[in-house]
């Protein structure tokens, strides 16, 4: 036997009036339609609810036993109602994707949009651009719900990431440079080059450009501190020093006067789509499946 909600809460309403004009006006019902279900409601349950007399109305041994599991019922679906709007906002609401790099890689960007949107039409993508100074690409202040980033991020064990991209690094100075003749250059031979560098704020990820572990314990000579594509760009062309940078930047440097060239001896760059681990915001949860879904179809695997 299935009994309808909106009988317990007429129900509900009646036993709280212990009146019936008063409980239909609550309802927005006329006070016969009102009388018409809680009669139908009795004789589904096969017990009389209510006593009617002179004095006014009264719940029955029958109709105070119901009470109160009708207004758990009618709780448990209110709360189910919120949690079911609150999921509709959230599918409607906007996704801030964080990026200090376009992860154009393969057109990876466009395919996850594509991927997100089927699965998430009411959903905003909003591209936010975050400067070199903060790695985390605005995770860390909470500006961006998800982001591009470079590995290792500060306070990695905050993130949850996937790996997209893993790119050899090259090293990207002056064409007159004596290094650049060669095919590819030796990281030994670069140890006592002048390095252009992230800011320090940037924490490891300034350690992984500079190629800190692979220098045996010897500092970096640090030439210039670099903020952006364009400071690279002017810092190499004056001469202030090289830099190391994943393959697929580096059409990004060499627009005249700057040559690129592979580097033995460093291990490759990682390149990150990075969420908070902790957030339970389900249009993160589908950006992350479309990106998974994307990179496997970019690369030819079947998720």
């Amino acid at each position: 036997m299935d009994v309808h909600g909106r009988d317990l809460r007429y129900f509900v309403a009646v036993a709280d009036e212990l009146h019936f004009t008063r409980a239909a006006e609550r309802l927005f019902v006329s006070q016969p339609a009102l009388s018409k279900q809680i009669r139908a409601l009795e004789r589904q349950l096969g017990a009389t609810l209510f006593v009617r007399g002179r004095q006014g109305v009264e719940l029955t041994a029958a109709g105070a036993a119901l009470l109160p599991s009708a207004r758990r019922v009618l709780d448990a679906w209110d709360d189910a109602w919120a949690a079911v709007e609150g999921a509709k906002a959230d599918q409607r609401s906007t996704l801030v994707v964080g990026m200090s790099t376009s992860p154009g890689r393969g057109g990876l960007l466009p395919a996850i949009r594509s991927r997100f949107g089927a699965a998430h039409p009411d959903a905003a993508l909003r591209l936010r651009h975050v400067g070199w100074e903060d790695p985390s690409a605005g995770l860390a202040d909470g500006g961006s719900d998800v982001a591009f980033v470079w590995l290792p991020l500060p306070d990695q064990d905050r993130y949850a990431y996937l790996v997209v991209a893993e790119e050899p690094r090259l090293v990207a100075l002056p064409d007159r440079h004596p290094l650049a003749a060669r095919d590819t250059v030796d990281f030994a031979d670069l140890l006592d080059e002048p390095f252009l560098a992230l800011p320090a704020a940037a924490g490891p990820l300034r350690d992984h450009w500079l190629a800190t572990d692979a220098r045996g314990g010897r500092p970096a000579r640090i030439g210039a501190e670099v903020a952006s594509t364009e400071e690279t760009y002017e810092a190499l062309t004056a001469g202030l020093g090289v830099v190391l940078l994943a393959a697929g930047n580096a059409a990004l440097v060499t627009l005249g006067g700057v040559a690129t060239r592979p580097v033995r001896g460093v291990s490759p760059s990682r390149f990150a789509l990075a969420w908070p681990r902790a957030t339970t915001n389900p249009l993160v949860r589908g950006y992350v499946q479309a990106c998974r879904q994307s990179r496997a179809a970019r690369d030819g695997v079947r998720e």
